[in-house]
């Protein structure tokens, strides 16, 4: 987290010392923050696991007056939809499960997850409003992980307090690398910036568990988990403007 912000700090101030242009007319270097969503779809190893998830992206990013990206993005993973049943050797006949006090529990498990991702790439920019805006095709490498959230009320099954609850939560992570093609526009007048287009996670993951309680054995297998979706964001772009002629 401390090398994420002075990552920030250290393009933001960089943009002060970029030399005014005209953005209609002129490939700028351009500090970005960003902020985007995606719906995603599961495949590979994931598909097994969770249903389609929600992914809340926040960027940092420059862009060179030869239209090259570096950056980097931290995106948190969020979904309700938990295909495997980790939770079935704690369930009756009934597929309920019983709390301590003798009374059906309200157990609830969602998927939680987050990727980080240092990503370079290229703006095509013969396709919009000014050099600044275009084709943006992007790629990247870093980190991802996931797993199974469990909540239940009050801790009242015993078998899901503590170090107990690791046994079933398949925390799960790992290298991943990514690709992006889109559309981005930066506006002349610099109200309306934003980016859309495909976006691939595939991750090379493995348990980070060792022991499942309810399979009563590790899982040792190597893991291809896959993530695509439709990303749409908005763009914060800094940079100087350039002063306006004036004429006498």
């Amino acid at each position: 987290m401390n090398r994420f912000l002075c990552f920030i700090l250290l393009v933001i101030s960089h943009t002060k010392l970029a030399g005014q242009a005209n953005i209609k007319d002129s490939a700028l270097f351009i500090t970005s923050v960003r902020v985007s969503y995606a719906p995603q779809l599961p495949g590979g190893t994931m598909v097994n696991r969770f249903g389609w998830n929600s992914n809340l992206g926040f960027h940092v990013d420059i862009k060179t007056k030869h239209s090259v990206l570096f950056g980097i993005e931290g995106n948190f993973l969020f979904g309700n939809k938990v295909k495997e049943d980790v939770l079935s050797i704690l369930r009756n006949d009934d597929s309920a499960i019983i709390d301590q006090s003798g009374t059906y529990a309200k157990v609830l498990t969602y998927e939680r997850g987050l990727v980080v991702n240092a990503y370079t790439g290229y703006l095509f920019n013969k396709f919009g409003p000014n050099p600044n805006s275009g084709i943006l095709v992007k790629v990247g490498f870093g980190f991802m992980q996931h797993k199974v959230r469990i909540e239940h009320n009050k801790n009242s099954v015993p078998a899901l307090n503590g170090d107990y609850i690791k046994g079933y939560d398949r925390l799960t992570n790992g290298f991943n690398i990514s690709e992006f093609i889109g559309y981005q526009l930066l506006s002349n007048s610099k109200l309306l910036n934003f980016f859309v287009g495909f976006e691939f996670y595939q991750g090379f993951t493995q348990s980070r568990r060792d022991w499942n309680t309810d399979l009563f054995k590790a899982n040792t297998e190597k893991r291809m988990d896959i993530l695509s979706g439709f990303r749409v964001g908005w763009i914060l772009p800094l940079y100087k403007r350039a002063p306006k002629d004036y004429y006498y």
